[in-house]
């Protein structure tokens, strides 16, 4: 199911705003950030207010439609949820990112509820420190 159908199931409008986000979310290749995704649509739409994609992202975020992640320098990155959980490692020297399966937590997701009856959302992480190059 798409994030429009999914927005328009739980009972909210399709307005012609929010299917430029979620247009825009869809055909990035990855993660966007929040400015590009308004640098994106004010290009095509100039009418469009920014606070009103700020505000789609908020809505699609508290659905579960998206995830934000942090990358590092205080930017928010957004990412559609119906293309998958991935995680990453940030190296914070050469600021290269590496994409890492979902069942590398398997284990720990395990430990936490066994060891502290914790139940962890390990839906999206983004694990900062040194790639193997950047340490050698």
């Amino acid at each position: 199911m798409s994030c429009a159908e999914d927005l328009k199931k739980k009972g909210y409008r399709l307005t012609p705003q929010r299917l430029m986000v979620i247009e825009e979310l869809h055909a990035a290749e990855g993660h966007i950030s929040a400015p590009d995704i308004c640098q994106r649509v004010q290009a095509k739409y100039p009418w469009v207010n920014k606070s009103t994609i700020y505000r789609t992202l908020e809505l699609l975020k508290e659905l579960g439609l998206v995830t934000e992640t942090e990358f590092g320098e205080d930017k928010l990155y957004y990412h559609q949820v119906e293309k998958g959980h991935h995680h990453h490692l940030i190296c914070q020297k050469c600021g290269k990112i590496f994409d890492i399966a979902e069942d590398v937590f398997t284990p720990l997701e395990a430990t936490l509820r066994q060891k502290y009856g914790f139940s962890a959302d390990l839906k999206h992480l983004a694990i900062h420190g040194h790639c193997l190059k950047c340490r050698a």
